[in-house]
């Protein structure tokens, strides 16, 4: 069986992959917008509606880049943490229902787990303004909570 270290490393960087494709997948069409704006020349007018569409388009993909840039380095610093007994900031926490990351808001996320018998695990990654998370905040392992009416019990934090 996995030690407590493994099992946060593996969902960490499993994290780590997905925030990377965000990023990369954000920088592409970040540049393509740029090269777009580029392509078309100078401006006709000051109210050339196409460089505008561009521009705007290539500012919310650098907004999108530096968000998921910043998850990144938070995850990599968290790479770092020791394992927790508490959920808090940076700790997984493991109910008999799902399995959250108490981190960044960014949902969803596949960890390669071969003992499972699907062959996958799925995550949460929640922020701390979600109403789960304060659910969860300073709870330990045995601790029960509600959320949206469905009861859930702590079975593992690391």
């Amino acid at each position: 069986m996995n030690t407590r270290e493994e099992k946060r490393h593996k969902v960490i960087s499993a994290l780590i992959a997905h925030q990377q494709h965000i990023a990369n997948v954000a920088k592409q069409e970040m540049d393509s917008a740029q090269q777009q704006s580029n392509d078309y020349g100078a401006n006709v007018d000051r109210y050339d509606s196409y460089r505008t569409k561009m521009m705007r388009a290539r500012n919310m993909y650098a907004r999108q880049y530096a968000a998921a840039s910043s998850s990144l380095r938070f995850l990599n610093e968290a790479l770092r943490m020791q394992p927790f007994d508490r959920a808090e900031h940076g700790a997984i926490v493991v109910t008999d229902k799902q399995r959250f990351f108490l981190s960044i808001g960014a949902g969803k996320f596949v960890v390669n787990d071969p003992e499972s018998p699907t062959g996958m695990q799925y995550y949460f990654a929640i922020s701390a303004q979600t109403p789960i998370y304060v659910a969860l905040k300073n709870k330990t392992i045995g601790d029960s909570f509600i959320i949206n009416g469905i009861s859930h019990t702590i079975k593992e934090i690391f």
